[in-house]
């Protein structure tokens, strides 16, 4: 069995209230969250976020001040395979709610 190390970005662009995965790791990946990062985009946005690790919330409803950014996590997070990182936004987003996430992907690969 071979192990992949690769390192990754990932981002999306958020302008409306919703709730969708960020990340899904194969049953066969563990990712390393380095940086999670959210950025208001306007004065006009009036969002929070939630954000959920499998089904646990490790970030509950953060209010976003209003055109800036903040860096969510202040350790690296786990991700195993077979579950979700996903978010939930409410409020205003109308104007982008930025989410980026530098992590480091751990794939197993079967060789014969």
């Amino acid at each position: 069995m071979a192990v992949i190390n690769e390192y990754k970005f990932y981002g999306v662009t958020i302008t409306t209230a919703t709730s969708a995965n960020l990340l899904s790791p194969a049953i066969n990946e563990t990712v390393i969250i380095k940086s999670l990062h959210v950025t208001n985009k306007s004065a006009a946005n009036t969002p929070t976020i939630t954000i959920k690790n499998n089904t646990f919330e490790v970030i509950d409803t953060q209010t976003l001040s209003t055109a800036a950014s903040v860096e969510i996590l202040t350790n690296p997070m786990i991700v195993e395979g077979d579950t979700d990182l996903a978010y939930t936004t409410a409020g205003t987003c109308t104007d982008g709610v930025v989410v980026t996430i530098s992590y480091l992907n751990i794939k197993k690969e079967v060789t014969t």
